[in-house]
């Protein structure tokens, strides 16, 4: 599916209030991981600055041992401190890498900014080495700017 047919129904997801925030964003990593194909493993991370953690709140794919990841570990925790976008091409070539499983190729990880503070990320996994290009980039930072309207 497109990114562009997806909008809608991020949107949908989001709006709906009747939900709490952690089942919005579970649905929002479902719809993603089911609807691109190299979109492997999908999830939410938030920041906990008192212990400069991240912690995982939603995701949908295989269920990972990474529930906490200390600021600077891995892609993630290295996300959590230059507040930028990080797109691996092949993890293999990571030396900062955590592994999830040794299915994953590749990783993108882009910055959750809520009245412009990082206050976590999504983050996803491919089984294909590269498949992520500019216009991913663009589609999570959209989907995180809705994602930082229904947070508190």
């Amino acid at each position: 599916m497109s990114f562009s047919n997806l909008k809608p129904k991020i949107t949908t997801i989001l709006a709906n209030d009747t939900e709490s925030v952690n089942e919005r964003l579970t649905e929002v990593c479902e719809l993603l991981q089911t609807s691109i194909g190299y979109y492997d493993w999908v999830g939410f991370y938030f920041a906990n600055e008192a212990e400069q953690t991240l912690h995982l709140k939603a995701f949908a794919g295989e269920p990972t041992d990474h529930t906490v990841i200390p600021f600077g570990k891995g892609i993630c925790g290295q996300v959590a401190v230059s507040n930028k976008n990080f797109v691996v091409a092949d993890v293999k070539a990571q030396s900062n890498y955590i592994a999830c499983s040794i299915t994953v190729k590749s990783e993108i990880v882009i910055p959750l900014f809520k009245d412009g503070k990082n206050i976590g990320q999504i983050d996803i996994d491919s089984h294909i080495e590269d498949p992520f290009s500019e216009q991913d980039e663009r589609f999570l930072e959209w989907v995180n700017e809705e994602v930082a309207k229904i947070l508190a």
